[in-house]
């Protein structure tokens, strides 16, 4: 059973951090690329930017890059994106996809003091 299971969500205060994880099982995990979304309600989805199936190669959208990471651990088929300097306009549901086919279900990210 393919499942892509996200994690880690809470809420942060502004300046604060927060870790997601992104767990897969049933499928290849370590052959596929890893791209991290967010929303929030009433928008689109937005991207946020990919980690490569080694974690040799990332890339981060403008609104995010300097604070956000990702990272991934093969071996546990386990992805990670490290959120640092949070805003509250980083307020959002956080959701991973593992190729053009999988996504998770969400975790809610709230920044507010």
């Amino acid at each position: 059973q393919v499942q892509l299971v996200e994690s880690g969500g809470g809420l942060v205060q502004p300046g604060g951090s927060l870790k997601l994880s992104c767990a897969a099982s049933g499928f290849a995990f370590s052959t596929l690329y890893i791209h991290w979304y967010r929303q929030t309600p009433g928008n689109e989805r937005e991207w946020i930017g990919v980690i490569d199936n080694t974690g040799g190669y990332s890339s981060y959208a403008g609104s995010v890059k300097g604070r956000f990471s990702f990272s991934r651990d093969n071996a546990n088929n386990t992805a990670y994106l490290q959120m640092r300097r949070l805003k509250p306009e980083d307020t959002a549901v956080y959701y991973c996809r593992a190729g053009n086919t999988y996504w998770g279900q969400g975790t809610q990210v709230t920044v507010s003091s």
